[in-house]
């Protein structure tokens, strides 16, 4: 059965590609994936490869953890279950309320 592991300190330069082929040298590997941010199509720095056998991640772990991949140190660890969160709020809220340049009060300036 397949196992999932969580890659911390990737690199912006790398890829999905490279990511791979670092991670092939512990066993053979299902999936590499670098998450990349919406707004700017620029890696969030971490992602998730999916090792075939529960021994080939353990061996990932052992051989890869602390180690670099184009300059950087990463951080390897079973990844953990997806767990429901809250709907995120529509809008740019941000939790300002109606403040708008106002003194610390809330109120009007004049």
């Amino acid at each position: 059965m397949a196992k999932k592991l969580y890659v911390g300190g990737i690199s912006y330069s790398s890829n999905d590609d490279s990511l791979r082929d670092h991670f092939s040298q512990a066993g053979n590997v299902v999936s590499a994936t670098i998450i990349m941010d919406r707004m700017t199509g620029r890696s969030k720095g971490f992602g998730f490869v999916e090792m075939s056998t529960d021994e080939e991640a353990a061996a990932a772990i052992d051989m890869l953890n602390g180690k670099e991949l184009d300059g950087r140190q990463l951080s390897i660890s079973e990844a953990r279950p997806m767990t429901e969160r809250p709907p995120r709020r529509e809008g740019n809220g941000g939790g300002y309320g109606n403040n708008r340049g106002g003194n610390d009060r809330g109120g009007s300036r004049w």
